[in-house]
């Protein structure tokens, strides 16, 4: 099973829709995976042309179009595994947002699993999320954390930023980071 996994996209204040790269870069994905801050619905419908979409909410704060900016967790199952979906995942010993590396310091002896099922009520093996617009794919104890980036908004600029592509078949679970710059306009 291949999904493509995309967050941060900020339509429409990033543009009137994702950038054209998504549509090739997700090319034969069978579900799309969108970890927050869509703003807007059509961004959503634009996606499912490419493939049925499983998204969290996210939102700007007293827009009429999107829920408030909350980080609501979903357990999506897809290909034996159990993904768990939020746009700002929270470890307790790291008292800030995971980044690419800082995973590293999660104190010895205490269960990442473990905070995981209490914060998606059971276990996941794969967690997809956001908001930190940095692209990271690594695996902590066992369990595989992608943030896919933003392919609207790169340190904080207007950019041609990032997608993922995750795969689910015998090898286990895996996942690559897809540079939009880098793929051709559908």
């Amino acid at each position: 099973m291949r999904i493509g996994l995309i967050s941060d996209t900020h339509i429409p204040s990033m543009g009137p829709e994702p950038p054209a790269q998504v549509v090739k870069a997700f090319e034969g994905v069978d579900v799309i995976l969108h970890a927050g801050d869509i703003y807007i619905q059509s961004c959503v419908d634009w996606l499912e042309r490419i493939a049925p979409v499983h998204a969290v909410p996210g939102g700007l704060v007293g827009s009429e179009t999107a829920g408030p900016r909350v980080s609501i967790p979903m357990v999506v199952k897809l290909g034996g595994h159990s993904i768990g979906m939020v746009h700002k995942i929270e470890l307790q010993p790291l008292a800030d947002d995971v980044w690419p590396g800082n995973l590293d310091r999660y104190p010895a002896g205490k269960s990442i699993p473990e905070e995981l099922r209490n914060i998606f009520g059971e276990p996941v093996d794969i967690v997809v999320f956001g908001y930190t617009h940095e692209a990271m794919v690594e695996t902590h104890q066992g369990v595989l954390f992608v943030n896919p980036g933003s392919p609207t908004m790169v340190a904080q600029t207007m950019k041609l930023g990032t997608v993922a592509l995750l795969e689910l078949g015998d090898g286990g679970p895996r996942a690559r980071i897809v540079e939009l710059a880098s793929v051709g306009a559908s």
